[in-house]
């Protein structure tokens, strides 16, 4: 009886632990996420200018380092701490994960070799002027935001593959936050870009190709 006594408040204080670092690890996905909106909303960029001046043409690269280093402490985190399966993998499951892993790694490779040197702001290093084009090529004629759903296909396949309560928190606001990303990008482009966008998003589907009839010219 003592014996099972003891089990049972080790397993309890387990659960504990592994309900408080998931608790942690969505409190940090959701911080990471409204610290990149926050340092990438335009209001702030115009201020951070102001305030910075000749400094700010640093501003693009100090923001993609400092996005790139919290992402790779918060992965870190996620895939250090105990978590458990939400379910087991079936075959057809693992063909679905492996169908979306693959083909978002693949888009998300070529969206960010396309755009790598536009937005990371290595242009500002080498003192060119810093210039952001409406791109309507590529993978751009079948969806406007290729790397969102490159993103999506690559962290949900790679929950199929790993169904883990830590992998489902992070896929869950990925997906939350891509979502609220576009319709405010949206409304960017619309102001930067104007009808040029407008007659684009008429012809080209936001996020899933094919879910929009083209309109030929």
């Amino acid at each position: 009886m003592y014996y099972s006594l003891q089990v049972v408040i080790l397993l309890d204080i387990n659960i504990n632990k592994l309900n408080q670092q998931h608790l942690f690890l969505l409190i940090f996905w959701i911080l990471y996420c409204l610290i990149h909106s926050f340092l990438a909303n335009p209001g702030i960029k115009r201020r951070i200018e102001t305030w910075a001046g000749q400094g700010f043409r640093y501003y693009r690269i100090s923001y993609s380092l400092f996005a790139a280093v919290t992402l790779a402490i918060l992965l870190w985190y996620q895939f250090s701490i105990r978590s458990y399966p939400l379910f087991h993998i079936p075959l057809l499951q693992y063909i679905a994960g492996i169908c979306s892993l693959i083909p978002g790694i693949y888009i998300m490779a070529v969206s960010i070799h396309n755009y790598f040197y536009e937005l990371s702001g290595i242009q500002a290093l080498q003192h060119k002027e810093q210039k952001v084009t409406l791109r309507q090529d590529g993978m751009h004629r079948f969806v406007r935001h290729p790397l969102y759903l490159g993103t999506l296909l690559f962290v949900w396949g790679l929950f199929l593959l790993m169904p883990f309560l830590s992998n489902f928190i992070a896929c869950s606001v990925i997906f939350i936050y891509t979502l609220i990303g576009i319709e405010l990008e949206e409304k960017q482009l619309l102001i930067e870009f104007g009808d040029a966008y407008k007659r684009y998003s008429q012809k080209v589907p936001k996020l899933l190709p094919g879910s929009k009839i083209r309109i030929k010219k």
